[in-house]
């Protein structure tokens, strides 16, 4: 089963995004998940001290290559997993992948807190399940990979 994973990218480091997915990936991973994420093969932009929302000249990361690349990434696999929470900003990347997964009819699951920043009537319909943490959507996730690992161990 392939897992599509998204996460809030402008204003953070280039260590905590590939930090997150990394250790997100892994577990996900451990319960049987082919697991795609925004960042794969772009380690080239380790020196980004802050992402920005546009303007790359890297091939592979110019507006239209991250655009076309992701949303090929949500149409081949099965979840489209956005993980909302803790938000600074709004995530327009985000929602546009929310959004591609539940035009495609794919299980769409997001994690957001009450009075979470993209809290709106789109976000909430578009979601098929929406937990209020990380850790929540993860246990659910592993219930439907059909492998439980120890999530208090991960610090979640």
């Amino acid at each position: 089963m392939k897992i599509y994973l998204a996460k809030p990218i402008s204003g953070y480091s280039y260590e905590q995004i590939v930090n997150y997915y990394i250790q997100t990936s892994d577990i996900l991973k451990s319960c049987g998940y082919d697991v795609l994420y925004p960042m794969i093969g772009k380690s080239y932009l380790r020196n980004e001290m802050k992402f920005k929302a546009e303007g790359y000249d890297n091939p592979v990361s110019t507006n239209h290559a991250i655009t076309e690349r992701d949303r090929w990434m949500v149409s081949i696999s099965d979840i489209m997993y956005a993980d909302l929470t803790e938000s600074k900003f709004a995530s327009i990347g985000c929602i546009a992948e929310l959004a591609w997964g539940h035009d495609k009819g794919k299980h769409t699951l997001v994690s957001m807190e009450k009075d979470n920043i993209h809290r709106h009537a789109f976000i909430l319909e578009m979601a098929d399940i929406i937990f209020e943490t990380h850790a929540e959507s993860m246990e659910y996730l592993q219930t439907l990979g059909n492998r439980k690992i120890e999530i208090d161990r991960l610090n979640l």
